[in-house]
């Protein structure tokens, strides 16, 4: 199972995400985020709310998150990020 480690927001709908292994990448929320929970994330300051989740994934505080498996194999990447 993959881990996250580190989850920092940039641009609205943008996450810069790093792994347990040292991957890093950019990733774009914005198709998930719809109606229902999610779209509290449509908030600017609400999005920056992100956290890193006990399981290795990420989350906000009224419990929407994404798995890091998920993250990791099925979000594309905006960019793939280098040290």
């Amino acid at each position: 199972m993959d881990k996250v480690i580190s989850v920092k927001p940039l641009q609205t709908y943008l996450l810069e995400i790093g792994f347990e292994d040292g991957f890093r990448k950019v990733i774009d929320i914005k198709p998930f985020i719809e109606r229902g929970i999610s779209a509290a994330l449509k908030d600017e300051n609400y999005f920056h709310q992100v956290a890193l989740e006990d399981g290795g994934g990420i989350t906000w505080p009224n419990g929407f998150d994404f798995c890091p498996n998920f993250l990791r194999d099925d979000v594309p990447a905006v960019n793939v990020v280098t040290a």
